[in-house]
């Protein structure tokens, strides 16, 4: 449906360069996903939960994930749009549920980045004290203060914030190099590691029965869905890509990519550190790590590889989020200045430039948490709450909008509707268990990262916005995509791609 009088041509829509290829997107995927950043930091935050039984945790949470990737290239196939969830959502399900999964990965990414931020800077930190520099005047380095480590990170998130600016094949062609060296360290540590490690390889690590209880089972399952989150920012980029096809190409290597990551990454840690070892040292785990297998200088490669694996996810956080709210503001539920793009690189400029700005701002509000590693949990746990949310709708609206194909082909209702809906439920299940579990654990709030309710405050928060933006979207911004987002005839796996200029 259209506001447009009759005979006149509608306006013209903001459309992104397309310059990608398949390549280009794994690089931006695996970026976002930052497996040297979840192995050197998630690893030992969920070991803090399961104990030795990292590796069983990655491969469960593995499973619904899967089953999520597939949702999004089914969804993808017949319908690129760079909002991906936002509109696929709103059109099969409802535009509120549509709109909240736009607005909750906005602002979960914006958490993220500004978590990134510090990391980014506490790896800085330690390589300024591995090189012998302890202070600055009087100020005395400290890699695990978020006042240092913000400051820090967020000189190097306004550098690849204006990287971004340029274009996405730019800072694609970065973080390919980036990848490379990180990609090479890791295999390199971790196999080393494997091989000499000083515990023994036990097959109990892959136990998930042996985990210790129920609650741990569900929120070491949502912090591994955390570490997988980000293959789909190959989707965010799918109007820029020169075939659809190859974001879906993308998302899928990437996800099985990271899933050998992993376990390589949990084996190797388990063999070299012991379980107090792992869950104590939090952002400084791959800088324990590389000190217990080399001496220096080797030693410092995989604080470096953990360096470029921030730097890069920096960049890939702000590169999908402003596609994302572009998408929205096209729509009309943001403002105009997240479409708009500019002349100059064909990217919306205005929009990753506050997505940079708005980061910075969540990274100075963090500073109400001294601790670094007390940041990380609580950033964490909060977003791996949203995504699961996120991530288990999107698989609902694809089940939802191919129902037909169980009467068509059961092979392939199965692949399209039983197995995103089985995934999606899983999501659902642990998410209300964890959330509930988090307001067990406490009787006040306290702005602690051990504090249940504090936990539970964040993602809460993050999802009621989301409702309050919708309804501003709808009666006072009047966006046609609360009329047109709902109740379209998408059932068939055989529907021709929708214009994104339709909503």
């Amino acid at each position: 449906m259209s506001d447009t009088p009759f005979g006149v041509d509608p306006p013209a829509q903001p459309e992104l360069r397309k310059s990608l290829g398949v390549l280009d997107g794994i690089a931006v995927a695996a970026s976002s996903t930052a497996a040297t950043t979840s192995i050197g930091i998630g690893l030992g935050v969920t070991a803090g939960v399961v104990g030795l039984h990292l590796p069983a945790i990655m491969l469960l949470a593995f499973l619904p994930v899967l089953g999520i990737a597939g949702a999004y290239s089914r969804l993808n196939r017949v319908e690129p749009n760079a909002g991906n969830g936002y509109v696929w959502v709103g059109r099969s399900l409802s535009p509120w549920l549509g709109f909240m999964v736009g607005w909750v990965n906005c602002v979960a990414s914006v958490a993220f980045l500004a978590y990134t931020t510090a990391v980014t800077g506490s790896a800085l930190l330690q390589l300024a004290q591995e090189a012998g520099v302890h202070r600055i005047g009087s100020l005395a380095l400290d890699a695990g203060s978020t006042a240092q480590t913000t400051a820090v990170g967020i000189v190097v998130l306004v550098a690849v914030t204006l990287t971004a600016v340029t274009g996405v094949r730019t800072a694609a062609r970065l973080q390919t190099g980036l990848l490379v060296f990180e990609y090479v360290v890791l295999l390199g540590f971790c196999g080393y590691g494997i091989v000499r490690g000083p515990h023994p390889f036990r097959l109990s690590w892959f136990d998930p029965f042996a985990i210790p209880s129920a609650s741990a089972l569900a929120q070491g399952m949502l912090l591994s869905v955390f570490c997988y989150w980000g293959f789909e920012a190959a989707f965010t980029v799918n109007e820029e890509v020169r075939d659809p096809r190859d974001a879906s190409r993308a998302g899928t290597i990437t996800l099985v990519t990271m899933l050998g990551l992993f376990l390589l990454g949990s084996v190797a840690f388990q063999r070299v550190l012991s379980e107090r070892e792992l869950a104590g040292h939090g952002a400084e785990g791959l800088a324990y790590f590389g000190d217990r297998l080399a001496h220096q200088p080797l030693a410092a490669l995989p604080l470096v590889a953990l360096m470029f694996s921030a730097v890069a996810s920096l960049q890939a956080g702000v590169i999908p989020t402003a596609r994302g709210m572009f998408a929205m503001s096209r729509d009309r539920t943001l403002g105009p200045v997240w479409s708009r793009v500019s002349r100059r690189y064909g990217t919306p400029a205005a929009g990753t430039l506050l997505i940079g700005a708005l980061s910075v701002a969540v990274a100075l509000l963090a500073l109400v948490i001294p601790r670094l590693a007390d940041m990380i949990d609580a950033t964490v746990n909060a977003v791996g709450i949203v995504v699961a949310l996120s991530y288990a709708l999107t698989a609902l609206a694809a089940a939802a909008r191919f129902r037909s194909t169980l009467r068509q082909d059961w092979r392939l209702g199965v692949r399209a509707v039983v197995l995103p809906t089985l995934s999606a439920l899983a999501l659902l299940g642990l998410g209300g268990y964890l959330g509930w579990s988090f307001y067990r654990s406490a009787d006040r709030l306290e702005l602690r990262a051990d504090n249940g309710w504090f936990l539970l405050l964040m993602p809460v928060a993050m999802i009621a916005s989301g409702f309050a933006v919708a309804a501003w979207a709808k009666w006072a911004r009047r966006s046609p995509y609360f009329r047109t987002g709902a109740g379209t005839d998408a059932d068939a796996p055989e529907l021709l791609p929708s214009s994104p200029t339709s909503n």
